[in-house]
């Protein structure tokens, strides 16, 4: 049980975005090539819930762990490799 007070756990925070960065575009493009390319993209969602979608984009979770699970966690935390 953890309680808060005592000092006997740790709040570990993450968050996750996807790149940022803007795709390229040259300016070479036809209208026909980029409105292909957003029919590419669109076919790509196609079927995915708003949550879905949103969660691919940004991401956080707060993690309440005890001390000998945050020691264990601090040490590998995407899992043993």
């Amino acid at each position: 049980m953890l309680t808060p007070g005592r000092g006997d756990f740790y709040v570990v925070g993450i968050e996750a975005f996807a790149d940022p960065t803007p795709g390229t575009i040259s300016g070479d493009e036809s209208p026909g090539q980029v409105r292909a390319e957003i029919e590419r993209l669109l076919e790509q969602i196609r079927g995915l819930s708003q949550q879905e979608l949103m969660d691919q984009v940004h991401r956080r979770l707060v993690l309440y762990l005890c001390g000998r699970c945050y020691r264990q966690w601090i040490e590998a935390p995407a899992g043993s490799v």
